[in-house]
């Protein structure tokens, strides 16, 4: 479900204890994605962080399914990614941000990706960070995700995105204007 002042207000009273049963589960299912990485530690970084909470609720909310895939090393924040087989449900039908939006004379979509992405306090995936979340399992194999585009590409109106075909990761590009049923788009969170 896309986000809406409905969700937000939901998201703002985030059910701590059920989000972190809910992200232990997964980080204990999908321990590949994450070696070496403690279950304690991350909870440790959630509890002093319930804005970031925030926004692993709305990921979760919109079906991304987030889960730790990194750590930095320099700083121990972790880096949370959806993970959802599929490009979240609840964030599928947008164009690539609101300059498109506002340019569509009719059929609008009901919310455009940057703004989303801000709304919900997470950054949109660039090309490099997708294909490393896609080296941790098979994703986009039947919809597709937008990806943070390059500047000098979206000034020539254009915008990116991926899949996951013939056990390929593959970039293509559409208008900005355009939104399809069939792609949305992931988002990272840093804790």
């Amino acid at each position: 479900m896309p986000v809406t002042k409905n969700t937000k207000k939901k998201a703002d009273k985030v059910d701590y204890s059920s989000l972190l049963k809910t992200l232990q589960a997964r980080f204990e299912k999908n321990s590949k994605r994450h070696k070496g990485i403690e279950w304690l530690d991350v909870r440790k970084k959630l509890e002093a962080n319930p804005g970031k909470c925030r926004s692993l609720q709305e990921m979760e909310d919109t079906g991304g399914e987030p889960d730790v895939v990194d750590q930095d090393k320099k700083t121990g924040e972790f880096i949370f990614m959806d993970c959802s087989p599929e490009s979240p449900a609840g964030r599928r039908s947008f164009c690539y941000d609101r300059e498109a939006l506002n340019a569509r004379k009719e059929f609008k979509p009901a919310n455009n990706v940057i703004d989303m992405a801000t709304e919900m306090g997470i950054e949109l995936l660039n090309e490099s960070q997708y294909r490393s979340l896609q080296e941790l399992g098979k994703f986009d194999t039947k919809n597709s995700s937008w990806i943070l585009t390059p500047e000098p590409i979206r000034k020539l109106g254009g915008a990116l995105f991926c899949d996951r075909r013939y056990d390929q990761v593959f970039v293509y590009h559409n208008g900005v204007q355009s939104y399809y049923a069939a792609r949305g788009f992931r988002g990272l969170l840093i804790v």
